[in-house]
């Protein structure tokens, strides 16, 4: 079986669910039959500090334990960290990056064959579970934009990892967030 790891590197600020993030995502790669492996890093150990988290997958087990400094994926949970960091750092050169922000949410530019996408995220959680906390919107965007998992394994991690209306909440917002992408690309 040939290898084709692919990297995933999560910018947000302590306390936004950048580890739950990674580890659902983690998850359901495990769930497709890949190996994963999904980690943080941490800066100042505070509330609010930049941080990132990281998930590597391959096909075969993920033995290389540093950060990530060149993602075939980005995952912005907060935007207000592209003002001090250069979140793209490293992205390939086919690479994708889902930003949680509003329409009209100014992104660099881009190389030519890389792709952004920016999605609601914060505004579909309030909606669907209460409380501004994207990340499963993020991650429902992430599977529409990048096609390297289902939307129903993602689906089955949120419900093995929430209950009661967390798991409704967190469900719809990783539908919609996968909706919202699928709406763009122009498939719905």
């Amino acid at each position: 079986m040939r290898s084709f790891m692919k990297e995933i590197r999560i910018h947000a600020r302590a306390g936004q669910g950048a580890i739950t993030t990674a580890a659902l995502l983690g998850y359901a790669y495990f769930k497709e039959g890949m190996y994963p492996y999904a980690f943080p890093n941490f800066g100042a150990a505070r509330m609010g500090a930049p941080m990132n988290a990281f998930v590597r997958v391959d096909s075969k087990p993920v033995r290389l334990r540093s950060q990530i400094y060149e993602p075939d994926y980005v995952i912005i949970v907060d935007s207000t960290l592209m003002r001090g960091y250069n979140c793209f750092s490293g992205l390939k050169e086919y690479g994708i990056a889902i930003i949680n922000g509003k329409e009209d949410l100014e992104v660099p530019q881009l190389k030519p064959k890389q792709k952004a996408f920016v999605v609601p995220a914060n505004e579909i959680a309030m909606k669907t579970i209460g409380r501004p906390l994207g990340n499963t919107t993020l991650i429902g965007a992430f599977a529409a934009a990048t096609s390297e998992i289902k939307l129903d394994a993602l689906l089955e991690v949120i419900k093995n990892r929430f209950s009661g209306k967390a798991q409704e909440g967190n469900i719809e917002a990783a539908k919609q967030g996968y909706e919202f992408i699928k709406k763009q690309q122009g498939a719905y």
